[in-house]
């Protein structure tokens, strides 16, 4: 499977409208990718707080309609990072997957949220489900950004049967060690790749890290970007996750969270 994860640059300079355009060229030069992965927030940016309920649109939005587009004439499966969904009285940090004739075939509302007691954190409600994509040769699982430091999301992801988790994120630069060493500690302990695509640039006033990720089930970078705007290209095994969880068998030996406790 060759995957596609494009670091795009927020400026706010740039209209939502323009770099909706220029995202889904992006993802339309990608055609001879199977998977195009994109990060999270990225039409509004991950920081930019008080623009998410002006920006907000219901998942049938302007957003949805380029990505589907986009997607169908790449002829690529395209996890569109996500959006301020807006749904009745809530707004959702919300993931969107699409299939290479431009259906969406699932979303997924992020269930961490960041801000502690501002951002976020206030302003969004959270998703309860865990999602899965079942995608030729491989299954993915979805998370976004803050989720990265959950692992239990991921234990679930994987008993769900995912052998790829794909994480979408407007990461801060002053945090990137933490990126770096939680993508590949995900990808570890689960035997599983790890698809981490961040944002460029910054969201009002915070820098991001930028330096998306594509770890293997063994742990080993296969490829890291810069700070700026750039496209990972890498090639993906689906054996080497079957192989690696059969020769090193370690997600056997799970003993907590098997079994509800005794009273």
């Amino acid at each position: 499977m060759h995957a596609s994860l494009i670091q795009i640059a927020v400026d706010p300079d740039e209209t939502v409208t323009a770099r909706r355009e220029r995202t889904a060229e992006l993802v339309r030069a990608e055609r001879d990718a199977d998977l195009v992965v994109l990060p999270e927030l990225w039409p509004v940016g991950a920081f930019a707080y008080e623009s998410f309920a002006a920006e907000a649109e219901p998942l049938d939005g302007p957003t949805h309609r380029a990505m589907s587009a986009a997607a169908r004439d790449a002829g690529v499966w395209l996890h569109a990072g996500s959006i301020v969904e807006a749904a009745g009285d809530a707004l959702y940090n919300t993931s969107l997957v699409y299939a290479p004739d431009g259906a969406r075939v699932r979303t997924y509302r992020k269930i961490h949220r960041f801000g502690f007691d501002k951002g976020e954190a206030v302003m969004m409600a959270a998703g309860e489900e865990l999602v899965t994509v079942p995608v030729p040769g491989l299954t993915l699982g979805v998370a976004t950004c803050y989720d990265l430091r959950f692992p239990e999301l991921f234990r679930g992801l994987v008993d769900a049967g995912a052998q790829a988790l794909v994480v979408p994120a407007g990461w801060p630069a002053r945090r990137r060690a933490h990126w770096t060493l939680l993508a590949q500690a995900r990808a570890v302990e689960n035997q599983a790749y790890v698809l981490a695509c961040g944002t460029a640039g910054a969201h009002a006033g915070v820098e991001q890290a930028g330096h998306s990720i594509v770890v293997d089930p063994w742990g080993e970078v296969l490829a890291e970007a810069g700070p700026g705007e750039e496209i990972l290209r890498v090639e993906l095994d689906p054996a080497k996750v079957t192989t690696t969880r059969e020769q090193f068998p370690a997600l056997k030996d799970r003993v907590l969270g098997l079994a509800a406790p005794r009273s």
